[in-house]
């Protein structure tokens, strides 16, 4: 049979699936299109699911392998994820996952380049695979977001469409992860910002059924947090969970501390191998101390559901502590102390992965220290191990991400069902408020916050975090020069259709401005024509607007100048002005997108 060779051809190719997404955006509907999109993304979030969790278990063999020293196998990640960025990836460094997420959605449209779909999968299962201290949660929703992203910018979807598929993409990952499809859909919700609305809860739903369905028969139940579902059922004990709730208010603070502590300190060294080789070093030296460390630590959060605790010291680096309950305190303190500084060295230096399962950890470890301390002190008390380990989780989670409602229902899920719903919602609400009295913003979002890029559930906020200044500013007011003549700038004014002109120095600085109402009384006088210079007749502005302000700022400089127009300057040169009515334009307009339903 005789093969068109128009078939073959590239360009027919590309000319024909064009004409595919034309007929089915045309046919479809803007709605239904979104709902057959977040289904796609469902599907795509679970195979990159299933991809990370099993290539990190191929991985994790070398762990097991005698011959290879254990203290060497995280510097052997950071160095594979190194060299796979530099010459695979070409320097373009997946980023921080769920920050990097939120980036795209608040300064780039919610688009994320097309990379992005496979570099955060590649390096985390070479960090995370060969023992780096991070998890899997948020390169699975990066790389999943992207997926989401360029459906939508392949079907031409507008922002708040995308912004859609990316919560999609968001709630898909958590769900085929955890086997938590209702904590992925408040995920979406409380972190990626997704207005819980008719027109995003099916889609929420279809991403999350499909990734769920995806992941079904692939992930091995034992890599996820299984041993919740065997807890009995709640006592009824509510005071011992009252201090355990401030407590892990107080420990999420420490662990984004130290996180972030840890993460900028290891990229002091301008050399990436010295990078590389003191968090090697120091991850791998803990894990060979305390071999609960490696990786996510998963296996350890069943175990200690459970109430087993004695493979916490599998490395016997606290042998001479006899007493078990000793023992047990001491050693779980250390690794709750470890775990969120070995994370942040693990990121700093390189490495891709998450905070989501170091912080499980570290709550599941929070639960066990508070049950050895009160087993010190009140051993009358009998309290339950695991319950506690569960709501450490969620508190943990509570304070760290600031997400308390994704917190309660992912304990709740992967615990099986919901007899502790009253102690992890008590626990979760005193966590998340403690933790917002002594730091405002979580981790994901800090550094978003402090650069005014942060998107909130305030629309008003949320369409300023939008709006670009550049793309407001206009540039066609004629300039003139401090030593013009009257009669220069007299000409300049009859030129131009604006009534300000700007004063700028040879170097394009803006030295001050002339309004025309300024100098109607000398305009007409022409024996002033070459008497006076613009120098004479400029005023000083009020306020002038820097292009990096954040919209926010740039509404409280009108506020205070009262002026209808703002000189708009980038490094001291002149760019152009801003008017209010271009910024009530376009702030209408990126209403309109972003709320209307």
């Amino acid at each position: 049979m005789k093969i068109d060779p128009a078939v073959l051809n590239p360009s027919a190719v590309v000319l024909k699936f064009r004409r595919l997404v034309r007929y089915l955006a045309d046919r479809l509907g803007t709605a239904n299109l979104v709902l057959l999109l977040a289904g796609i993304t469902g599907v795509a979030s679970g195979l990159i699911a299933v991809v990370l969790k099993n290539g990190v278990v191929v991985l994790r063999g070398a762990r097991d392998m005698e011959s290879v020293p254990a203290w060497i196998l995280p510097t052997t990640g950071l160095a594979l994820t190194w060299v796979l960025v530099r010459f695979v990836l070409q320097g373009r460094h997946p980023g921080t996952g769920i920050p990097a997420t939120l980036h795209a959605i608040s300064k780039r449209r919610a688009r994320l380049a097309r990379p992005t779909i496979l570099s955060p999968v590649l390096t985390s299962i070479l960090t995370v695979g060969f023992g780096g201290s991070a998890g899997l949660e948020a390169p699975a929703v990066q790389s999943s977001a992207a997926v989401g992203s360029n459906l939508g910018d392949i079907f031409k979807l507008d922002y708040r469409h995308r912004l859609v598929l990316i919560g999609c993409a968001a709630t898909a990952s958590l769900a085929a992860i955890f086997k938590a499809p209702l904590a992925a859909i408040v995920f979406a919700v409380e972190v990626i910002m997704i207005d819980l609305t008719t027109g995003s809860l099916m889609p929420l739903l279809v991403a999350s059924l499909s990734a769920l369905l995806t992941t079904h028969m692939f992930i091995d139940p034992e890599e996820l947090i299984s041993a919740g579902r065997y807890l009995s059922a709640w006592d009824g004990t509510v005071v011992a969970y009252l201090p355990f709730g401030v407590l892990c208010g107080l420990g999420s603070v420490f662990f984004a501390g130290v996180y972030r502590g840890a993460s900028s300190a290891v990229q002091w060294p301008d050399n990436k191998v010295v990078r590389i080789a003191i968090a090697g070093a120091a991850v791998g030296g803990a894990v060979v101390m305390l071999p609960a460390l490696y990786g996510e630590g998963f296996e350890w959060i069943n175990a200690l559901l459970q109430g087993e605790t004695g493979g916490l010291d599998a490395g016997h680096a606290f042998t001479a502590l006899a007493h078990p309950t000793y023992r047990l305190l001491v050693v779980a303190s250390v690794l709750w102390l470890l775990k969120p500084a070995l994370t942040g060295l693990t990121v700093g230096a390189g490495g891709v992965g998450g905070i989501f399962a170091p912080a499980l950890f570290c709550g599941a470890l929070l639960g066990a220290t508070y049950i050895a301390g009160t087993d010190l002190l009140w051993p009358s008390l009998h309290l339950n191990q695991g319950h506690f380990v569960l709501a450490g989780m969620a508190g943990l989670m509570a304070g760290i991400l600031r997400a308390p409602l994704t917190a309660i229902f992912l304990a709740a899920e992967v615990s099986g069902g919901y007899d502790l719903f009253i102690p992890l919602m008590l626990t979760s609400a005193i966590a998340f408020q403690t933790a917002k009295l002594l730091r405002k913003n979580s981790i994901y979002t800090q550094e978003l916050a402090e650069r005014g890029e942060l998107i909130t559930h305030d629309k008003d906020k949320a369409v300023l975090t939008l709006m670009r200044l550049k793309e407001v500013v206009e540039s066609d007011f004629e300039a003139v020069h401090p030593d013009d003549t009257l009669g220069q700038l007299v000409e300049a004014i009859a030129r131009s259709r604006r009534n300000m002109h700007p004063v700028l120095n040879e170097n394009g600085a803006l030295l001050g401005l002339v309004p025309l109402e300024e100098i109607r009384s000398v305009i007409f006088d022409q024996s002033l024509y070459q008497s006076k210079t613009v120098r004479d007749l400029m005023v000083l502005p009020t306020q002038t607007v820097d292009l990096r302000d954040h919209m926010e700022k740039v509404m409280e400089k009108f506020d205070k100048s009262g002026a209808w127009n703002l000189p708009v300057v980038e490094q001291g040169r002149y760019v152009g002005f801003v008017s209010k009515s271009n910024l009530f334009s376009a702030y209408r307009k990126w209403l309109q997108e972003f709320s209307s339903e």
